[in-house]
This record gives structure tokens, C-alpha cells and sequence, in this order.
């Protein structure tokens, strides 16, 4: 039987904007808020590089990714959203990239 949720993904940064490296326990932090909400993750330590522009700066970003599988749900979504406020503020960024999509658990 099988099952449709939802995939969080998010990417976090392993910098500040103006260059400072994340301490890894904060990092660890946002990894065990989401664990303590929903009982698991995925952390994906891998680099993901990315740029873009913003107000005529390019910035240079060094990434992980975290993803979560919970049941589609308006709660889940608004807590989501609010997790993302919350680091963006934490993490000092200018944007965090939040992506959803509906999956199917076999």
C-alpha cells in the first residue's frame, strides 16, 4: 500500500552572507528542531553551490540540504514556513530556499 506525503527541502547555507562560516552546531540545531517536530530527516551534507544576484551583488553560496516526508497537511505546511523565518533570521540571510512536492511512498 502506499502512502502520499509531503517533501520538504530545504538548503542551508554553510556561510554567512558576508563570508563568516556557519558554526556546524548551529546548523546542528536547525537538523534536530525538524527531528524533534516530525520524529526524522534528512540531512545531506554533499556541497550544493549556487549563485545569484541580489541589489548588484553576486553571492557565491555553499549548501547542504535538509528534507522531510510528513503528511500534507496546512499545519505542516505553516510550520514550515515558519521554520524557514526562523533560520532565515538565525542564519543572517538575505533568502532560504523552501521547496515542497508531493510524493508517493511505495
Amino acid at each position: 500500500m502506499s502512502s502520499i506525503l509531503r517533501r520538504f527541502e530545504i538548503l542551508f547555507p554553510l556561510q554567512f552572507n558576508d563570508g563568516r562560516d556557519i558554526p556546524s552546531d548551529l546548523l546542528a540545531d536547525a537538523v534536530l528542531e525538524v527531528v524533534d517536530r516530525f520524529g526524522a530527516v534528512s540531512y545531506y551534507d554533499n556541497l550544493i553551490k549556487g549563485r545569484w544576484i541580489h541589489k548588484g551583488t553576486v553571492y557565491r553560496d555553499n549548501n547542504s540540504k535538509l528534507a522531510v516526508d510528513v503528511g500534507d497537511t496546512d499545519e505542516n505546511r505553516q510550520w514550515m514556513r515558519d521554520y524557514k523565518a526562523r533560520w532565515k533570521d538565525k542564519l543572517e540571510q538575505l533568502e532560504l530556499w523552501l521547496v515542497s512536492y508531493e510524493i508517493d511512498v511505495e
